[in-house]
């Protein structure tokens, strides 16, 4: 293997992590931040911009967009067949902390 070959394969490593990571961390943090202004949330959209500045929801959202970025980024030197399968590790963890960490219900039909 070249020099060039195993830092792209470093590089494809790292960001995959930083999409798994943000995925999971930046979900969870807007969860949690929901459940804390759920209930003062109406129809108005002055409200989800208000609850835009719960700690949480913008934790949660600027997770959020460095997945959505770190994402396109992977994508666009990496095979959709190895990103797929590797980020698809984010969605099981985010399952695991709702349940653990928000005490949801989870099920093996979800």
């Amino acid at each position: 293997m070249n020099l060039h070959t195993a830092k792209l394969r470093l590089k494809t490593q790292i960001v995959a992590a930083i999409v798994v990571l943000s995925n999971v961390l930046g979900n969870f943090a807007l969860g949690l931040g929901l459940r804390q202004v759920g209930k003062l949330l109406s129809w108005s959209p002055l409200a989800y911009i208000e609850a835009l500045f719960n700690p949480w929801v913008a934790v949660g959202v600027s997770l959020l967009i460095v997945w959505m970025l770190s994402r396109l980024a992977l994508l666009s030197w990496a095979d959709l067949t190895y990103v797929l399968p590797v980020t698809l590790v984010g969605y099981a963890l985010i399952a695991v902390m709702g349940r653990l960490f928000l005490d949801e219900q989870v099920t093996l039909t979800r």
